[in-house]
């Protein structure tokens, strides 16, 4: 592999791949999942899952694509040539193009935001004389932005090009180049907002009630929410680690990295937490304002309004919002430009091109299931929820587990063990453990996730 095609550095590489897993799934569904399973409690559970779970598949999927060098489906023909393991890797392809394809949508809403912010068009006419009137006008926003049928087209063919403009710059200059920028930006605007959220009336009410464990709430359906929240918030699943895993230089310590990032994935869960939750609080918000959509881009809004300086939070929590997406983005579509290079010997200007710009009439379409097209559903789902449900619930489980199987089992001998320490140049105190998760408890546990999710 060219060196053209491996992080510059460490911290690169680390931003990138915390960029990756950092996304609106840490930002709407963690407060959510938080808000309906016990607080503290679910937050704990999560914890767990992290550490117990996560990070050893994560270094499954690194220790796949450094020891093969090369895209998620190539990467098991190199290494089990004359195999059906490769179907592995193109499930994992294929879930990334599906979720391409809603996400640019929602990345769209985030950017279109994050523009009527900075012009203040969100709060132009603003009625916050009392709850249930603010509630009708930011309804009325969300409306406007997102289930009309021309604005969300043209916003996300918009942030389909600002993809295809950052991925035509390569591995180094591309994508380590945004992920040095944004990830700092990111975590400062965090930290930011939750000392403006920590510091109104009533906030201390929310801490407490997110720093305190209703034990009664844990049920098994619980644990698998949890299960769920760690898969989707470190981009476990989709061909992602195991493309930047064969970015990584050969002296990359995997497991530092995969704690690093994991640690990083949960502080910005975290920090979300004590921005959500306080604020909700200090106005007095419903349970329902939590929800996904509701809360971005609804009930946040009108928090913003009821502070001073809105137009300013509004705009750095829409631009935060809109740079964890991009960087999700990025790492989604790198994937199938990985596999049509390596595959087909594509230049990267033309799989860029070949990649992005079919998403074009795609995620056009996914953004007209709220409008024009809200008729058109399959199995009962317009095409945006379809998409959603059938890559994040039964697609992102199946490639986990097919990684995990083949890694503990029939990869060549020894490949994990090698890949942890390096080649045996330095020493992996948690191989043992690794092991042990891959082969045993993480097919079971994400066997659990995907019969939980089709019953």
């Amino acid at each position: 592999m060219s060196t053209n095609r491996l992080f510059k550095s460490k911290v690169g590489l680390i931003a990138a791949t915390v960029g990756s897993a950092v996304g609106l799934g840490n930002i709407w569904r963690f407060p959510a999942e938080t808000q309906a399973n016990g607080g503290a409690a679910f937050l704990l559970l999560y914890i767990c899952c992290i550490f117990m779970l996560g990070i050893s598949v994560m270094l499954a999927e690194f220790s796949l694509g450094r020891g093969g060098r090369s895209d998620s489906v190539t990467v098991f023909n190199k290494l089990s040539p004359g195999k059906s393991w490769w179907l592995v890797g193109a499930a994992g392809i294929l879930a990334s193009c599906l979720i391409a394809c809603f996400y640019m949508v929602v990345e769209g809403w985030t950017l279109q935001y994050f523009w009527n912010s900075l012009t203040g068009d969100l709060y132009a006419g603003a009625d916050l004389s009392n709850s249930a009137a603010a509630d009708e006008f930011f309804t009325g926003k969300m409306t406007d932005y997102i289930f009309s049928p021309l604005q969300p087209v043209i916003f996300t063919a918009l942030v389909i090009l600002i993809n295809l403009g950052v991925l035509m710059g390569g591995v180094q200059k591309g994508i380590e180049r945004l992920s040095n920028v944004l990830m700092p930006v990111l975590f400062v605007v965090l930290v930011v907002l939750c000392c403006v959220t920590l510091s109104l009336p009533g906030a201390s009410a929310g801490v407490e009630w997110f720093l305190s464990p209703d034990f009664s709430k844990i049920t098994p359906m619980t644990v698998v929410n949890a299960l769920g929240q760690c898969f989707f918030s470190l981009s476990l699943g989709m061909g992602i680690l195991i493309t930047y895993g064969a970015y990584y230089p050969s002296d990359t310590r995997l497991t530092r990295t995969s704690v690093i990032v994991a640690c990083m994935t949960l502080l910005v869960a975290l920090l979300v937490g004590f921005v959500i939750f306080p604020a909700v609080a200090s106005f007095g918000l419903s349970d329902h304002s939590l929800r996904g959509v509701t809360l971005v881009f609804q009930t946040l809004p009108e928090v913003f309004a009821r502070i001073p300086g809105t137009q300013l939070w509004s705009i750095l929590f829409f631009f935060l919002l809109f740079a964890a997406a991009l960087t999700s983005t990025v790492s989604s579509t790198e994937v199938i430009i990985a596999f049509l290079q390596d595959k087909f010997g594509m230049s990267r200007l033309k799989a860029c091109c070949v990649a992005l710009l079919p998403l074009l009439p795609c995620s056009a379409l996914c953004s007209l299931s709220f409008s024009s097209l809200r008729g058109f559903t399959i199995f009962g789902l317009n095409l945006f929820d379809f998409l959603d449900t059938v890559s994040t619930n039964i697609m992102l489980p199946l490639v986990a587990i097919g990684v995990c199987v083949y890694i503990g089992w029939f990869a060549p001998r020894g490949l994990l063990k090698s890949q942890l320490s390096n080649e045996g140049t330095i020493r992996s105190r948690i191989t043992g453990f690794v092991i042990f998760v891959v082969r045993y408890l993480a097919p079971v546990l994400i066997a659990t996730i995907l019969i939980t999710n089709f019953i």
